[in-house]
């Protein structure tokens, strides 16, 4: 694994607005009609207007998203905008305040919009193995790992959670733990999919097996549902309505195997471990000074992992934190995805963590973590990782 040079953006840009879909099972909308929603909401919420948004960015996985094309067709503009399909949700949910940060300080753009959607669970009957599609449409994987089974994802995290089995003693009732927490905070957020749907530890125990030693609630949900927000010049965010949330640090990390599992030598540690050195070194804290967490969670075992490559515990150590409680918000030290994550809230990628964190940095979540100053954003894809550090508060 290896860090990427990123330049220091540290308090340059500010997120000022954010927005939700409605996250739904199948819905039968499509991904752009679903990612107008969010966009619409995270303009409003920034109070601005269309013609302020002047730069866009998205990523083309995941079928038709919001480009350009679709920002002038739904809101009936024509103006000139910077455009950059390095945006979207997983890694790209954390980095795409740093290439828009650099957009803005280059005079290219003032009100930066990133988005991202899915309709995956309209489109689930045309999708090879779900999210998988993604996976099997790799010629490289199509000829040496699906035929001998190593397909789809959940085959890939259960042998991470049996090596880190292995390895540091993780149990099948730490990655419960993780599972119970997500639905619990996603019972208490409106708008989850899981609302108000309550887990229980003999519910994970006696669920069927996908994967082993992954159970049905080891892994994600599958739901159409998208977010968006607005990057914002600091001068430009001071003068909106909004709690000021700065952009502290942003980190990028490659790992040279890339998604090829079966070539690495650990398995249990991602490239979240150097792309945190990164961010946190560009907004001048260490894992210590957090005060809530938002990280890209598609199964319990890779919520385990994540923490454990933030620094917040050493290696083997998340699954007890889990246990005894410490990733609940509020009351747990690690308040960890308080809107329920992939697991609870909705599969969108990653976009609505980012939401939930400018939220809880805001002092406007469901489950709000008191005092709540420094958060985080930490996604691995497999292949690459992005960290984002967000710093809320007077003068943020």
């Amino acid at each position: 694994m290896s860090a990427v040079d990123l330049a220091d953006v540290g308090g340059q840009v500010a997120i000022t607005g954010i927005g939700e879909s409605e996250h739904t099972g199948i819905s039968n909308r499509t991904t752009r009609q679903i990612a107008a929603e969010a966009v619409e909401r995270a303009i409003a919420d920034a109070g601005l207007r269309p013609e302020d948004i002047d730069g866009i960015m998205y990523h083309p996985m995941g079928g038709d998203q919001f480009d350009e094309h679709a920002f002038h067709a739904h809101f009936g503009t024509t103006h000139d905008m910077w455009v950059s399909r390095d945006g979207g949700g997983m890694r790209w949910a954390a980095t795409a305040p740093h290439e828009a940060a650099l957009a803005i300080g280059a005079g290219r753009a003032h009100h930066v919009l990133n988005s991202f959607a899915v309709a995956w669970a309209t489109q689930r009957s045309d999708m090879v193995g779900g999210p998988g599609q993604a996976h099997a449409d790799n010629l490289v994987k199509q000829n040496l790992e699906i035929p001998a089974g190593y397909f789809p994802q959940p085959v890939y995290a259960a042998t991470m959670a049996r090596r880190h089995m292995i390895e540091h003693g993780t149990t099948t009732d730490d990655l419960a733990a993780v599972a119970l927490t997500m639905r619990a905070h996603a019972n208490a957020t409106p708008g989850a999919v899981m609302h108000a749907r309550p887990l229980t530890l003999d519910d994970h125990r006696t669920s069927p097996l996908i994967a082993d030693p992954l159970r049905r609630y080891d892994c994600c949900l599958i739901s159409d549902g998208g977010g968006a927000y607005v990057v914002s010049a600091l001068g430009a965010a001071r003068q909106l309505s909004r709690p000021l949330v700065t952009v502290a640090g942003v980190g990028l990390a490659r790992a040279p195997e890339g998604s090829f599992l079966a070539l690495r030598d650990d398995i249990t540690t991602t490239e979240v471990a150097d792309a945190a050195r990164v961010a946190f070194a560009m907004a001048g804290i260490g894992p210590q000074d957090l005060d809530v967490l938002t990280v890209y969670d598609p199964f319990t075992i890779i919520t385990l992992m994540v923490l454990e490559d933030l620094g917040v515990c050493p290696r083997g150590g998340a699954g007890a934190l889990a246990r005894a409680g410490e990733l609940r918000a509020p009351g747990g030290r690690w308040p960890t995805n308080p809107h329920g994550g992939l697991h609870s809230h909705a599969y969108v990628l990653g976009i609505a963590h980012v939401v939930e964190l400018v939220r809880q940095l805001r002092g406007q979540a469901a489950n709000q973590v008191p005092r709540a100053g420094v958060g985080v954003y930490a996604a691995s894809t497999g292949a690459e990782a992005g960290v984002l550090v967000l710093r809320g508060g007077p003068g943020a």
